[in-house]
Order: C-alpha cells, then sequence, then structure tokens
C-alpha cells in the first residue's frame, strides 16, 4: 500500500488529535462493542495478520491491490511484508516511518507522531490507547453471519478527522477483533482492509521493526 491513494500506507498518511467525547447518557450495544474493541487493542503488546486490500481508483476504473503479512509493536512499531514481485518497504521502528514505493530508488523517512495518529485505522487501534470511541461516535450496528460478526458504521466527532466521511469496522462480536476496515474519505476514495489470522501478542523477533536501508536506494526525509 502506498502513500495517498496507493496501497497500504494510505491507512498511515491518510488516517487527529483527541475530539469532544459524546454526549452522556446510556451505552448502546454498538456503543459497548466499540469501547470493548478499543480496551482489547489497548492492552496488546503485539499483534500479526494476514491482509489483503483493495483500493478503487475511481478515475481509471481499475482497483489496486496489495497483500501480505502485518506486524505490530509497542511502542509505534509496526512492519508490512508484502507478496508478489513488486517489492515495497513500509515499517515503523518507534521514531520514524519508512516507506519506499514499489520500483523506487529512494526511501521517504519521517517522524512518528503519536498525538497525530488520530483517524488513522487501523494504527489508532493498534498504537492507540483505547480513544476510538472518543474520536468516533457509533453512527449504526448491523450484525451478520447469524450474529458472528457486526459492522459498526462509524463516523469522526467534531473536526478530529477531516478526511474520513465514515468508517465501516466489522468486528468478531465474540472477540472483538478487527476483521476488516471499509474507509471513506470526503473526496469520494476508499481504502478497504481484510484481515485474517489475527494473533494477538505473538512472540516476535527483536529486529524485526529494525528499519535496514536496501543497497542502492537513497533515505530522504519527507
Amino acid at each position: 500500500m502506498k502513500i495517498k491513494r496507493a496501497l497500504l500506507p494510505a491507512c498511515v498518511v491518510l488516517l487527529l488529535s483527541l475530539a469532544a467525547g459524546g454526549a452522556a447518557g446510556p451505552e448502546s450495544a454498538g456503543e459497548a462493542l466499540l469501547r470493548r474493541v478499543g480496551e482489547r487493542y489497548a492492552a496488546a503488546r503485539t499483534l500479526s495478520a494476514k491482509f489483503r486490500q483493495e483500493i478503487p481508483l475511481q478515475n481509471v476504473g481499475i482497483v489496486r491491490k496489495a497483500s501480505g503479512i502485518v506486524y505490530f509493536g509497542r511502542p509505534l512499531k509496526m512492519r508490512w511484508d508484502y507478496k508478489g514481485p513488486e517489492a515495497q518497504l513500509f515499517l515503523a521502528d518507534g521514531r520514524h516511518y519508512y516507506f519506499r514505493p514499489a520500483g523506487s530508488s529512494q526511501v521517504i523517512r519521517r517522524a512518528v507522531d503519536e498525538k497525530g495518529l488520530g483517524g488513522k485505522i487501523p494504527l489508532l487501534l493498534l498504537f492507540g490507547k483505547g480513544e476510538i470511541t472518543t474520536l468516533f461516535r457509533v453512527d449504526a450496528a448491523e450484525p451478520r453471519k447469524d450474529g458472528e460478526e457486526t459492522v459498526l458504521r462509524l463516523s469522526p466527532r467534531g473536526d478530529g478527522a477531516p478526511e474520513v466521511r465514515r468508517i465501516d469496522l466489522v468486528v468478531g462480536a465474540g472477540d472483538a477483533l478487527i476483521r476488516e476496515i471499509h474507509l471513506y474519505d470526503r473526496l469520494g476514495g476508499e481504502n478497504h482492509l481484510y484481515l485474517t489470522d489475527v494473533t494477538v501478542n505473538p512472540s516476535l523477533p527483536v529486529d524485526l521493526f529494525r528499519f535496514q536501508k536496501p543497497a542502492g536506494v537513497s533515505v530522504v526525509d519527507g
């Protein structure tokens, strides 16, 4: 996934500082599930999952696709390993993001800003501290697969996530694990992420999140 309309790192660059909380009142079933999701991921130290991503490019009528394995670790670490012949790099080592688009001779480096994660899904859930209920409201909660999963339709509270129009989060009703993320931005763009084989707190190698500069490429700050 590439920056902006490319593949997976779009979830990094596209997706706030804390917004105002919701109005007081009884918690709905959808809100309770979203709170469970935030608490589940806030308590995780590491996580791994297989991913598949689809981004429709409306102007050219095609869908960009990527798949592979993603790893998360605290504090502020992640790694996307892609399948296929187009080598890409996306890594966060706790201090910086490193992104190399397919076919590029440059690696783009950016400082990790925890406060700026905001609406970045799934990074908010993995790197955040359970504040998703503060950032997003539940507009609807629809069960599917005989109640095994729930589709949570979310919208940002206030102006904290100006790029995001809506997020549909498919969550396991029993385990509160995210299985699908469907992001719709205010410019008409879409970003669809599917997660399988999600493992919470796997044992990961220490150097998994260590950046090693590929031969023949330069690192630029951007």
